[in-house]
């Protein structure tokens, strides 16, 4: 009887010493990893990537931090300063160093311009002065559920982000 369990055992487990262990073996695992990864990059490409609140407030931030230093440039080398925006493209640029703000597709990107500043057509920018005034002018930035307003004061040439809940 007791060699009869010897030999059961021996056939269920052919390794020497008759014990038997469980687990995964290293091979399995790599398969596994494999199989995830390969899951993985198959569909991550097709979540979509939409602009989030977070990124979208940078960008507002972004935008009046340019402002500012063209109007602070202005103050300081006492010349008017003309910052750029191509609400088309999507993109604002700076009249003192040339840094260009782009918006990605998913954002709208709409500007509210004064159409003449300073005896001249100013349509597609907003221009500081060397007293600390400006033309003054909007930039709204929106996306599904969220929108911010950059408003340039045309007295002050103050700038102030204004947040909008869309519905």
């Amino acid at each position: 009887m007791e060699r009869q369990l010897i030999l059961q055992a021996a056939r269920a487990d052919p390794r020497p010493g008759g014990r038997a262990e469980t687990g995964f073996a290293l091979i399995e695992i790599l398969c596994v990893l494999a199989i995830i990864g390969l899951l993985a990059a198959i569909i991550l490409p097709a979540v979509p990537r939409a602009t989030s609140r977070a990124k979208l407030e940078s960008y507002a931030v972004e935008t009046a931090a340019l402002l500012k230093a063209d109007r602070t440039a202005a103050l300081r080398r006492q010349v008017q300063v003309t910052t750029q925006v191509d609400a088309g493209n999507r993109a604002i640029r700076s009249g003192i160093t040339g840094r260009v703000i782009r918006f990605p597709a998913d954002v709208s990107l709409d500007a509210y311009l004064a159409s003449r500043c300073a005896n001249r057509s100013a349509g597609g920018s907003i221009d500081f002065f060397p007293s600390g005034m400006s033309c003054g002018g909007t930039i709204a930035m929106a996306r599904p559920g969220i929108a911010y307003e950059v408003r340039v004061n045309w007295l002050t040439g103050g700038v102030e982000i204004v947040p909008k809940k869309l519905l």
